[in-house]
Protein backbone atom coordinates (compact mmCIF):
# COMPACT_ATOMS: atom_id res chain seq x y z
CA UNK A 1 0.00 0.00 0.00
CA UNK A 2 2.95 2.32 -0.62
CA UNK A 3 1.88 5.84 -1.64
CA UNK A 4 -1.65 4.96 -0.56
CA UNK A 5 -2.11 4.69 3.20
CA UNK A 6 -0.41 7.96 4.10
CA UNK A 7 -1.43 10.36 6.87
CA UNK A 8 -4.18 11.89 4.73
CA UNK A 9 -5.73 8.59 3.71
CA UNK A 10 -5.73 7.49 7.33
CA UNK A 11 -7.52 10.72 8.30
CA UNK A 12 -10.21 9.84 5.76
CA UNK A 13 -10.66 6.37 7.21
CA UNK A 14 -10.95 7.72 10.72
CA UNK A 15 -13.98 9.69 9.52
CA UNK A 16 -15.52 6.34 8.53
CA UNK A 17 -14.32 3.93 11.23
CA UNK A 18 -12.96 4.65 14.70
CA UNK A 19 -12.20 1.09 15.79
CA UNK A 20 -10.23 -0.43 12.93
CA UNK A 21 -6.45 -0.63 13.23
CA UNK A 22 -4.83 1.56 10.58
CA UNK A 23 -1.45 0.72 9.04
CA UNK A 24 1.08 3.04 7.49
CA UNK A 25 2.54 2.38 4.09
CA UNK A 26 5.70 0.27 4.34
CA UNK A 27 8.71 2.36 5.39
CA UNK A 28 12.20 0.95 4.94
CA UNK A 29 14.75 0.91 7.73
CA UNK A 30 17.28 2.67 5.52
CA UNK A 31 14.93 5.57 4.90
CA UNK A 32 14.28 5.94 8.64
CA UNK A 33 17.91 5.68 9.73
CA UNK A 34 19.07 8.17 7.09
CA UNK A 35 16.23 10.58 7.86
CA UNK A 36 14.61 10.39 4.44
CA UNK A 37 11.05 9.62 5.51
CA UNK A 38 9.94 11.98 8.24
CA UNK A 39 6.80 12.75 6.26
CA UNK A 40 5.96 9.07 5.81
CA UNK A 41 6.31 8.37 9.53
CA UNK A 42 4.29 11.36 10.68
CA UNK A 43 0.80 10.57 11.96
CA UNK A 44 -2.06 12.48 13.55
CA UNK A 45 -1.85 11.62 17.23
CA UNK A 46 -5.28 13.10 17.95
CA UNK A 47 -7.30 10.94 15.57
CA UNK A 48 -5.38 7.97 14.20
CA UNK A 49 -5.06 5.57 17.14
CA UNK A 50 -4.92 2.63 17.00
CA UNK A 51 -2.26 2.95 14.31
CA UNK A 52 0.55 0.58 13.36
CA UNK A 53 3.77 1.35 11.51
CA UNK A 54 4.87 -1.16 8.88
CA UNK A 55 8.61 -1.62 8.48
CA UNK A 56 10.61 -3.13 5.66
CA UNK A 57 14.08 -4.41 6.43
CA UNK A 58 16.23 -7.45 7.06
CA UNK A 59 18.98 -6.31 9.43
CA UNK A 60 18.08 -7.02 13.06
CA UNK A 61 20.11 -4.08 14.39
CA UNK A 62 18.56 -1.64 11.93
CA UNK A 63 15.06 -2.91 12.68
CA UNK A 64 15.72 -2.57 16.42
CA UNK A 65 16.87 1.02 15.94
CA UNK A 66 13.77 1.82 13.91
CA UNK A 67 11.50 0.10 16.43
CA UNK A 68 12.86 2.39 19.15
CA UNK A 69 12.17 5.45 16.98
CA UNK A 70 8.62 4.34 16.18
CA UNK A 71 7.96 3.50 19.83
CA UNK A 72 9.03 6.99 20.85
CA UNK A 73 6.76 8.49 18.20
CA UNK A 74 3.73 6.87 19.83
CA UNK A 75 2.71 4.09 17.47
CA UNK A 76 0.56 1.29 18.86
CA UNK A 77 2.09 -1.60 16.91
CA UNK A 78 5.17 -2.39 14.84
CA UNK A 79 4.59 -4.63 11.83
CA UNK A 80 7.37 -6.32 9.87
CA UNK A 81 6.51 -6.80 6.20
CA UNK A 82 7.78 -10.09 4.80
CA UNK A 83 5.14 -10.27 2.09
CA UNK A 84 5.90 -7.47 -0.38
CA UNK A 85 6.96 -8.96 -3.76
CA UNK A 86 8.26 -5.85 -5.56
CA UNK A 87 11.60 -6.02 -7.36
CA UNK A 88 12.91 -2.99 -5.49
CA UNK A 89 12.20 -4.73 -2.19
CA UNK A 90 13.90 -7.91 -3.41
CA UNK A 91 17.04 -5.96 -4.26
CA UNK A 92 17.07 -4.76 -0.68
CA UNK A 93 16.83 -8.41 0.47
CA UNK A 94 13.63 -7.93 2.41
CA UNK A 95 9.90 -8.29 1.85
CA UNK A 96 8.59 -11.64 0.61
CA UNK A 97 12.03 -13.07 -0.15
CA UNK A 98 12.60 -13.15 3.62
CA UNK A 99 10.11 -16.00 3.92
CA UNK A 100 12.90 -18.20 2.58
CA UNK A 101 14.99 -17.20 5.61
CA UNK A 102 12.78 -17.84 8.66
CA UNK A 103 15.75 -17.90 11.05
CA UNK A 104 16.66 -14.35 10.01
CA UNK A 105 13.03 -13.27 10.35
CA UNK A 106 13.00 -14.71 13.87
CA UNK A 107 16.17 -12.76 14.72
CA UNK A 108 14.61 -9.57 13.37
CA UNK A 109 11.48 -10.06 15.47
CA UNK A 110 13.44 -10.74 18.64
CA UNK A 111 15.72 -7.74 18.07
CA UNK A 112 12.69 -5.45 17.92
CA UNK A 113 11.04 -7.08 20.91
CA UNK A 114 14.15 -6.43 22.98
CA UNK A 115 13.85 -2.65 22.55
CA UNK A 116 10.09 -2.10 22.71
CA UNK A 117 7.08 -3.31 24.66
CA UNK A 118 4.83 -2.61 21.68
CA UNK A 119 3.34 -5.62 19.89
CA UNK A 120 5.63 -6.74 17.08
CA UNK A 121 3.59 -8.39 14.34
CA UNK A 122 4.45 -9.92 10.98
CA UNK A 123 2.71 -9.73 7.60
CA UNK A 124 3.56 -12.49 5.15
CA UNK A 125 2.30 -14.48 2.17
CA UNK A 126 1.29 -18.15 2.23
CA UNK A 127 4.50 -18.94 0.37
CA UNK A 128 7.12 -17.81 -2.13
CA UNK A 129 7.60 -18.99 -5.73
CA UNK A 130 7.44 -22.81 -5.77
CA UNK A 131 7.16 -22.96 -1.99
CA UNK A 132 3.38 -22.74 -2.04
CA UNK A 133 2.25 -25.81 -0.15
CA UNK A 134 0.77 -25.58 3.32
CA UNK A 135 3.78 -27.28 4.89
CA UNK A 136 5.98 -24.32 3.94
CA UNK A 137 3.63 -21.85 5.63
CA UNK A 138 3.33 -24.05 8.72
CA UNK A 139 7.10 -24.44 9.03
CA UNK A 140 7.69 -20.73 8.50
CA UNK A 141 5.19 -19.86 11.23
CA UNK A 142 6.65 -22.39 13.62
CA UNK A 143 10.16 -21.03 13.01
CA UNK A 144 9.35 -17.38 13.73
CA UNK A 145 7.04 -17.84 16.72
CA UNK A 146 8.12 -16.84 20.20
CA UNK A 147 6.22 -16.23 23.47
CA UNK A 148 5.92 -12.47 22.83
CA UNK A 149 4.71 -12.72 19.25
CA UNK A 150 0.93 -12.74 19.20
CA UNK A 151 -0.19 -11.82 15.67
CA UNK A 152 0.50 -13.02 12.13
CA UNK A 153 -1.18 -11.36 9.14
CA UNK A 154 -1.31 -13.63 6.10
CA UNK A 155 -2.03 -12.60 2.52
CA UNK A 156 -3.58 -15.80 1.17
CA UNK A 157 -1.57 -15.83 -2.08
CA UNK A 158 1.90 -17.06 -2.88
CA UNK A 159 4.38 -14.34 -3.89
CA UNK A 160 5.93 -14.91 -7.31
CA UNK A 161 9.22 -13.03 -7.16
CA UNK A 162 10.22 -13.49 -10.80
CA UNK A 163 7.82 -13.08 -13.69
CA UNK A 164 4.98 -11.19 -12.01
CA UNK A 165 4.72 -7.50 -11.20
CA UNK A 166 3.50 -6.34 -7.77
CA UNK A 167 0.12 -5.58 -9.34
CA UNK A 168 -0.08 -9.07 -10.86
CA UNK A 169 0.96 -10.57 -7.53
CA UNK A 170 -2.22 -9.11 -6.06
CA UNK A 171 -4.47 -10.99 -8.48
CA UNK A 172 -2.77 -13.72 -10.54
CA UNK A 173 -1.70 -16.26 -7.87
CA UNK A 174 -4.84 -18.07 -6.68
CA UNK A 175 -6.23 -17.32 -3.26
CA UNK A 176 -5.88 -20.19 -0.82
CA UNK A 177 -7.90 -19.15 2.19
CA UNK A 178 -7.94 -22.75 3.38
CA UNK A 179 -4.20 -22.50 4.12
CA UNK A 180 -4.82 -19.58 6.47
CA UNK A 181 -7.77 -21.34 8.09
CA UNK A 182 -5.61 -24.42 8.71
CA UNK A 183 -2.87 -22.24 10.19
CA UNK A 184 -5.32 -21.01 12.82
CA UNK A 185 -6.26 -24.60 13.67
CA UNK A 186 -2.61 -25.58 14.01
CA UNK A 187 -1.63 -22.51 16.03
CA UNK A 188 -4.75 -21.76 18.10
CA UNK A 189 -2.93 -19.41 20.48
CA UNK A 190 -1.63 -17.23 17.66
CA UNK A 191 -3.87 -14.41 16.43
CA UNK A 192 -4.28 -15.01 12.71
CA UNK A 193 -5.43 -12.15 10.47
CA UNK A 194 -6.40 -12.95 6.89
CA UNK A 195 -5.76 -10.69 3.90
CA UNK A 196 -6.18 -10.84 0.14
CA UNK A 197 -9.11 -10.44 -2.22
CA UNK A 198 -11.66 -9.59 0.47
CA UNK A 199 -14.16 -7.16 -1.03
CA UNK A 200 -16.72 -6.18 1.60
CA UNK A 201 -17.97 -6.44 5.17
CA UNK A 202 -20.04 -9.57 4.51
CA UNK A 203 -17.01 -11.48 3.24
CA UNK A 204 -15.06 -10.24 6.26
CA UNK A 205 -17.67 -11.60 8.65
CA UNK A 206 -17.54 -15.00 6.93
CA UNK A 207 -13.75 -15.15 7.35
CA UNK A 208 -14.10 -14.31 11.04
CA UNK A 209 -15.77 -17.67 11.52
CA UNK A 210 -12.36 -19.21 10.82
CA UNK A 211 -9.72 -16.66 11.88
CA UNK A 212 -9.28 -13.83 14.36
CA UNK A 213 -9.12 -10.80 12.12
CA UNK A 214 -9.40 -9.43 8.59
CA UNK A 215 -7.12 -6.94 6.87
CA UNK A 216 -8.53 -4.96 3.96
CA UNK A 217 -6.11 -3.31 1.54
CA UNK A 218 -6.80 -2.33 -2.06
CA UNK A 219 -10.51 -3.03 -1.84
CA UNK A 220 -10.91 -0.49 0.96
CA UNK A 221 -8.63 2.04 -0.70
CA UNK A 222 -10.56 1.79 -3.96
CA UNK A 223 -13.93 1.92 -2.17
CA UNK A 224 -13.52 3.44 1.32
CA UNK A 225 -17.21 3.20 2.20
CA UNK A 226 -17.07 -0.60 2.44
CA UNK A 227 -15.65 0.01 5.92
CA UNK A 228 -18.60 2.13 7.05
CA UNK A 229 -20.22 -0.71 9.04
CA UNK A 230 -17.05 -2.12 10.58
CA UNK A 231 -17.47 -0.48 13.99
CA UNK A 232 -21.06 -1.62 14.33
CA UNK A 233 -20.88 -5.15 12.89
CA UNK A 234 -17.35 -6.20 13.85
CA UNK A 235 -16.67 -4.30 17.08
CA UNK A 236 -20.26 -4.01 18.36
CA UNK A 237 -19.71 -0.27 18.77
CA UNK A 238 -21.92 2.67 17.94
CA UNK A 239 -22.06 3.15 14.16
CA UNK A 240 -20.15 6.02 12.61
CA UNK A 241 -21.57 8.59 10.21
CA UNK A 242 -22.41 6.62 7.06
CA UNK A 243 -23.49 9.62 5.02
CA UNK A 244 -21.09 9.96 2.09
CA UNK A 245 -21.80 13.66 1.72
CA UNK A 246 -20.93 14.42 5.35
CA UNK A 247 -17.80 12.31 5.22
CA UNK A 248 -16.64 13.86 1.95
CA UNK A 249 -17.44 17.39 3.12
CA UNK A 250 -15.43 16.86 6.31
CA UNK A 251 -12.51 15.47 4.37
CA UNK A 252 -12.53 18.26 1.80
CA UNK A 253 -12.45 20.85 4.58
CA UNK A 254 -9.44 18.98 5.93
CA UNK A 255 -7.85 19.16 2.44
CA UNK A 256 -8.30 22.94 2.44
CA UNK A 257 -6.49 23.16 5.78
CA UNK A 258 -3.71 20.87 4.59
CA UNK A 259 -3.26 22.88 1.42
CA UNK A 260 -2.62 25.97 3.52
CA UNK A 261 0.09 23.93 5.26
CA UNK A 262 1.74 23.09 1.95
CA UNK A 263 0.17 19.73 1.09
CA UNK A 264 -0.94 19.74 -2.53
CA UNK A 265 -4.40 18.73 -3.63
CA UNK A 266 -2.86 16.11 -5.91
CA UNK A 267 -1.69 14.35 -2.76
CA UNK A 268 -4.79 14.74 -0.59
CA UNK A 269 -7.64 14.43 -3.08
CA UNK A 270 -6.42 11.20 -4.70
CA UNK A 271 -7.69 9.28 -1.67
CA UNK A 272 -11.35 10.09 -2.33
CA UNK A 273 -11.57 9.01 -5.98
CA UNK A 274 -13.52 5.92 -4.92
CA UNK A 275 -15.75 7.30 -2.19
CA UNK A 276 -18.79 7.04 -4.48
CA UNK A 277 -17.69 3.96 -6.39
CA UNK A 278 -20.65 2.28 -8.05
CA UNK A 279 -22.90 5.25 -7.37
CA UNK A 280 -24.60 7.60 -9.85
CA UNK A 281 -22.38 10.43 -11.14
CA UNK A 282 -19.20 8.55 -10.17
CA UNK A 283 -17.52 9.30 -13.50
CA UNK A 284 -18.45 12.97 -13.40
CA UNK A 285 -17.24 13.14 -9.81
CA UNK A 286 -13.85 11.63 -10.66
CA UNK A 287 -13.40 14.07 -13.53
CA UNK A 288 -14.13 16.99 -11.23
CA UNK A 289 -11.55 15.67 -8.76
CA UNK A 290 -8.96 15.65 -11.56
CA UNK A 291 -9.98 19.14 -12.67
CA UNK A 292 -9.67 20.38 -9.09
CA UNK A 293 -6.16 18.96 -8.83
CA UNK A 294 -5.14 20.63 -12.08
CA UNK A 295 -6.77 23.95 -11.22
CA UNK A 296 -5.40 23.81 -7.69
CA UNK A 297 -8.61 25.35 -6.44
CA UNK A 298 -10.76 23.19 -4.19
CA UNK A 299 -12.71 26.11 -2.75
CA UNK A 300 -14.50 26.69 -6.05
CA UNK A 301 -15.45 23.05 -6.54
CA UNK A 302 -16.12 21.84 -3.01
CA UNK A 303 -19.90 22.15 -3.07
CA UNK A 304 -20.15 20.59 -6.54
CA UNK A 305 -18.04 17.62 -5.45
CA UNK A 306 -20.22 16.98 -2.40
CA UNK A 307 -23.37 17.22 -4.51
CA UNK A 308 -22.10 14.43 -6.78
CA UNK A 309 -21.85 11.75 -4.07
Amino acid sequence: MMQCTDIHDRYLFRLITKKSILYTEMVTTGAIIHGECIEQLRFNDLVEHPVAVQLGGSDPKDLAACAKICDAMGYDEINLNVGCPSERVQKGAFGACLMKEPTLVSECIEAMQEVTTLPVTVKCRIGVDDNDDYEFLHNFTESIMNPLMQTLIVHARVAILKGLSPRQNRSVPPLKYDHVYQLKKDFPNLEIVINGGIQNINESIQHLNEVDGVMLGRSAYDNPMITSQVDELIFNASPQICDRKKILNSYLLYCLEQNDLGHSYSRTLKHVFGINKGMPHARKYRKLILDTMQQNNLQNNLEDLVSLV
